[in-house]
């Protein structure tokens, strides 16, 4: 498994990582070709070598013409993504960068995630920072991103609310999981876009890896301190090591214990909370005050989705009110795979156990679907795609048969 580790000694911005990925690799012809399919003009991209505290070190600059940049929303963002004609895998990356941003951005400001309008992080030049480092990921066949615990230095910036201390609100809500280091250097050292990519790619605790090949990647400032450049190191894993089958997500849980609600209502409030984003909705039996029986209505969900499900909750519901709590979830990869069967096509979820081993499991709604269509037994269609389903082979991280 080929893996990318970011030792932030000076902190991380995205343009430091598409300088060090260009200095790795990454064609400056490449990328350039994939920024003219987005709807974007009036820039100019730069590729430089800088020596930095006698480091050589590449330069990655976006010059932009016009000095005023429209305030772009996540959706207007969203909706660029969709309409250019980048690759799908890096479409994908580069919309999952800007979500965790959107995320922190709408839990810090207490709105929703549709009502955040990007500043600095909508201008050009960081959108294609991010582009440009969803571009270098796949282009180099990087599988996993790890990185070094960061210095977030001190002091305060200058933003579209006023002075802000550092880090950030939204970095330090980006960076929850990560291990950081307060009062470490006398200025920002990880800006918003770096902790956004961080929060969409990367992980803490790299694997044993051997390293391959090493990249620089200069910032635009001059740090008193340290050499302000970003060292990626690019390296291979043991091949038995499966790190990169367990993926770590950062949640909420919304709960509520009900002890006066009609039993039959259950039903339409799980369908409402799915439909409105839950990522998983459970409602257990309880013993409550007065020994009286009742209900903890427990809510799964990405802490974007906090107001609108808790909207959901206190409206469809008799609640007078309900806790929510940030929670780590170590997951397995996983993936749909169609299996042909004499009834008709079904998915398969595959998951990736660290072992080694590969769970096959048809879907339910598929096989539900295809034995009313067909007047058979629901065991019959998934047996057959159970057994369609051994012959399915293994799909490594980065998705290559």
């Amino acid at each position: 498994m080929k893996i990318a580790y970011c030792d932030a000694f000076s902190g991380i911005s995205g343009d430091m990582l598409v300088a060090a990925l260009l200095d790795l690799g990454l064609d400056l012809d490449r990328l350039e070709a994939e920024f003219a399919k987005l709807p974007l003009d009036g820039y100019t991209v730069q590729q430089s070598e800088r020596v930095v505290n006698g480091l050589r070190a590449v330069g990655f600059n976006v010059e932009v013409k016009e000095d005023r940049q429209p305030e772009r929303s996540f959706r207007s963002i969203s909706d660029m993504l969709t309409a250019g004609s980048l690759d799908p895998a890096v479409k994908a990356t580069a919309r999952e960068i800007f979500t965790k941003l959107a995320e922190a951005e709408a839990h810090v400001h207490r709105v929703s995630v549709e009502d955040i309008h990007f500043h600095e992080v909508g201008a050009v030049d960081s959108i294609l920072d991010i582009v440009g480092v969803a571009v270098g990921i796949h282009a180099l066949g990087i599988q996993a991103v790890y990185t070094s615990p960061l210095p977030l230095g001190s002091g305060f910036v200058s933003a579209r609310h006023g002075r802000l201390p550092v880090p950030g609100p939204a970095t330090a809500e980006l960076l929850k999981g990560f291990p950081v280091r307060f009062e470490d250097g006398d200025s920002e050292l990880v800006t918003p876009t770096g902790a956004a990519v961080l929060a969409a790619l990367a992980r803490p605790d790299p694997p044993e890896f051997s390293i391959a090949r090493t990249g620089y990647g200069a910032g635009q400032r001059q740090l008193a301190d340290r050499p302000n450049v970003l060292r990626v190191c690019l390296g291979d894993c043991p091949p038995n090591d499966r790190s990169a089958d367990l993926r770590l997500d950062h949640l909420l849980v919304l709960e509520t214990h009900i002890d006066d609600l009609n039993p039959e209502w259950y039903e339409h409030v799980i369908e409402r909370l799915f439909a409105a984003g839950a990522r998983d909705v459970s409602v257990t039996p309880v013993h409550m005050k007065k020994n009286r029986p009742g209900v903890l209505l427990w809510v799964l969900c990405d802490l974007g989705d906090r107001d609108r499900l808790s909207h959901v909750i206190l409206t469809e519901t008799s609640t007078l009110g309900l806790r929510s709590y940030p929670v780590s979830r170590l997951s397995l990869r996983r993936e749909h795979r169609n299996v042909v069967t004499k009834y008709g096509t079904v998915r398969v979820k595959c998951s990736y156990p660290p072992d080694g081993r590969v769970n096959r499991s048809p879907e339910y709604e598929d096989c539900k679907r295809l034995a009313r269509q067909h007047a058979v037994p629901l065991g019959a269609v998934y047996q057959a795609a159970t057994l369609a389903a051994q012959n399915l082979g293994t799909v490594p991280a980065d998705g290559r048969e």
